[in-house]
């Protein structure tokens, strides 16, 4: 039976708003199942590709409205906004997140056939992502693959990724979705079956090994006000806190990290704590890396930067005496963000949008860019590659940034932004994704939540609770070897999606002839 779009399109709505069920912290992976196979059994009985469009567009509008619903808490609480404006800031970015989906969708139904739809939808909803992923600066946020870090079908991430993982659970939806009667059951079950538990095979399998090596590291969460953050008189007061929550910690610590921009004056004006920070490092025989905001007062560019201070390079007992640290305005051993947030660190179309109000004119929200490809920080013998708040939702900027000597995987941010919304967990879960699919551990130190330890495996291995100034020391293990995906990247997914599209608009050519 067919509904009629005034009935599929809020049916679609409540579909793609359960899947923010399905990602942390609620973590109900099983719902885009459900879901996505509802969905495609919707959409395949639909009239036309105009209809499937719709459909799509709806399940969008569900899915971000709900899923990204933290950003309004930025935009009502920071964005210095009317309610009015703000909800409709809000509709109109979900409304353009929906036309990716609905693009997929639409495309599917015009060329193929249902029944063809398990070998074709796949690639399309790929394309779609990616371009979600790119136009604008990109915004990937919400992946379906991410949903799925704690079933069996983590098993594939670190195979072909969380593109891959999306790719497949498309596939399963729609093998089941385009069922057309209980009779013909056994075979979309019997792939589900097998498909979850080839991914939990994969989960068997050890594609890096742990070494005898551990580094000790304790992660600082500050927890500062947003309100405070960028307040002039607070500066000193900040600095101070982060240095008291650290004193304990200096003697046990291979690595203290702290969070982005924890120290709220620039550098060119920060001089002399960095020096003092980076001496008391050193003689304690430990490397620090903290986030700042470097303004060159030459070139009047500003950098979201994390430094390393400290021990550059791990030292032995008889080389402990005296130690100095590596610190310079402008060192080396530094990282200036690449991915910028748009209107948080950069104002497209400035001169015109500035003067629309508060939201365009938020503090340091005028960034420039790193590049997209840097060294690693090394800190205490050890090399760790960065990514500053959103960037770790990019795998290919962060696969771009791993080489042979890299160890770990750092990120930090300040997620004071989104209050005790979702996001911050969603924000998490992506960190683990990016620890299973390249084999790598990932620290990850914010101002207020959620500070935690992924191990190599994307396992949480020790976290802090939000809205807490508190300390996290951890023994993080090395480990040596590399994922299929960090070798390979997305070209697997995309070739193999490519030969089911080739298969299955062959069949259907000569089955319409």
């Amino acid at each position: 039976m067919t509904l009629p779009i005034k009935l599929s399109a809020p049916l679609a709505s409540a579909l793609g708003a359960s899947l923010t069920l399905a990602y942390a912290p609620f973590s109900l992976w099983l719902i885009p199942f459900i879901s996505l196979t509802i969905l495609v059994g919707l959409i395949a009985r639909s009239s036309d590709s105009r209809s499937a469009g719709i459909t799509g567009f709806a399940f969008g509008l569900g899915w971000f409205g709900a899923g990204i619903s933290w950003v309004h808490v930025s935009i009502a609480d920071f964005g210095g906004l009317p309610l009015v404006a703000s909800v409709a800031l809000m509709v109109l970015l979900c409304a353009y997140l929906a036309l990716y989906p609905a693009l997929a969708f639409y495309f599917a139904s015009r060329f193929f056939k249902p029944i063809f739809w398990p070998l074709s939808l796949p690639i399309f909803w790929l394309i779609s992502e990616w371009l979600r992923s790119w136009v604008l600066t990109g915004f990937p946020w919400l992946s379906i693959g991410y949903s799925q870090i704690g079933s069996p079908l983590s098993g594939y991430m670190p195979v072909i990724g969380e593109i891959g993982t999306t790719a497949i659970l498309l596939f399963v939806a729609t093998v089941l979705g385009t069922t057309q009667s209980t009779k013909h059951w056994l075979k979309p079950v019997s792939i589900t079956g097998i498909t979850l538990g080839l991914g939990w095979g994969l989960n068997q399998l050890a594609w890096v090994k742990e070494t005898s090596q551990s580094v000790s590291v304790s992660l600082v969460q500050g927890n500062i006000e947003q309100s405070m953050r960028w307040a002039p008189e607070q500066d000193k007061p900040t600095m101070d806190k982060y240095l008291a929550l650290t004193a304990p910690f200096w003697q046990q610590s291979d690595i203290i990290i702290w969070p982005e921009a924890a120290i709220p004056a620039i550098e060119p004006l920060a001089q002399d704590y960095l020096e003092a920070l980076d001496s008391q490092a050193a003689q304690t025989k430990t490397g620090l890396i903290t986030g700042i905001v470097n303004y060159n007062f030459d070139n009047k560019r500003a950098y979201n930067n994390l430094l390393g201070l400290g021990l550059k390079n791990s030292v032995t007992a008889e080389q402990s005496k005296d130690l100095t640290g590596n610190y310079s305005y402008m060192h080396s051993n530094r990282f200036a963000k690449h991915h910028l947030l748009p209107i948080g660190e950069f104002v497209p179309l400035e001169g015109w949008l500035r003067k629309l109000g508060p939201l365009f004119d938020l503090p340091m929200s005028s960034f420039s860019r790193g590049l997209y490809q840097q060294d690693n920080l090394r800190v205490n013998g050890v090399d760790l590659a960065p990514a500053i708040c959103f960037e770790i939702a990019f795998p290919n900027q962060i696969s771009a940034n791993l080489y042979d000597k890299t160890d770990m995987i750092i990120t930090v941010s300040n997620d004071a932004w989104f209050g005790e919304s979702h996001g911050p967990a969603q924000h998490l879960e992506i960190a683990q994704v990016r620890a299973k699919e390249f084999g790598l551990p990932v620290l990850r130190a914010t101002n207020n939540g959620i500070t935690a330890v992924v191990n190599h495996n994307g396992e949480i291995q020790n976290r802090l609770a939000q809205f807490v100034d508190d300390v996290l020391l951890e023994e993080v293990q090395i480990v040596r070897g590399q994922t299929p995906y960090r070798y390979l990247g997305n070209a697997p997914i995309w070739l193999i999606s490519l030969c089911m599209l080739v298969f299955a608009y062959s069949v259907q050519r000569r089955k319409q002839d």
